[in-house]
């Protein structure tokens, strides 16, 4: 079922409700708007940026969550992104790792390049996830959902995948400041037990 016109949030309003969720997770954050809008909402040295890389956030989220089993690894993409680097939600499932929670800020357009329409309108991203062996998958879009769906994958066993269908109102929000030698040599000293 579509949500009702207005009923779904900005990606900046979903981002921002789950942010104040989060404690001391590693969270990994795709390029573009959605980098710059969580750098202006909550930053914090528990975050990489992705600047410039398209298509790897959920890459680069396994690959810590596999070397750190014990920390709980967020990724925040988008669906062009996870169109982009659809191998790794196979990878994802055939690897099994416990701690990675993936979510997905789907407003079915190339937001940062002019809004040019992404597949994700006819592709199902949470369908494939499931069928690639995410344990948790959901489709979400009001704050109330989005809110319930993230605490319980924060304490449940994944891989878990949170869809979250958003609108395509960006945030003013200017271009990550951090030089990404300065930014990786922080997160690898947050993150690092």
């Amino acid at each position: 079922m579509q949500p009702e016109e207005g009923v779904m949030q900005s990606r900046a309003q979903a981002m921002k409700a789950l942010l104040e969720l989060m404690s001391d997770q590693a969270l990994i954050i795709c390029n573009g708007f959605p980098s710059r809008e969580a750098h202006k909402l909550c930053e914090r040295e528990q975050n990489f940026y992705m600047i410039g890389s398209m298509g790897v956030a959920a890459s680069i989220g396994l690959g810590l969550a596999l070397a750190q089993p014990q920390k709980t690894v967020v990724v925040f993409d988008g669906d062009g992104n996870v169109l982009m680097g659809m191998g790794t939600l196979a990878t994802i499932g055939a690897l099994q790792p416990r701690n990675l929670i993936h979510v997905v800020f789907d407003n079915e357009v190339y937001g940062t390049t002019g809004n040019q329409p992404t597949y994700s309108r006819v592709v199902k991203l949470d369908h494939i996830a499931k069928s690639a062996g995410y344990v948790n998958v959901e489709r979400v879009w009001e704050r109330e959902d989005i809110i319930y769906e993230f605490k319980e994958m924060l304490g449940n066993t994944g891989p878990s995948f949170l869809l979250i269908k958003v609108n395509e109102q960006i945030e003013d929000a200017d271009r990550v400041s951090i030089e990404p030698a300065d930014m990786t040599k922080r997160f690898k000293t947050a993150v690092t037990p």
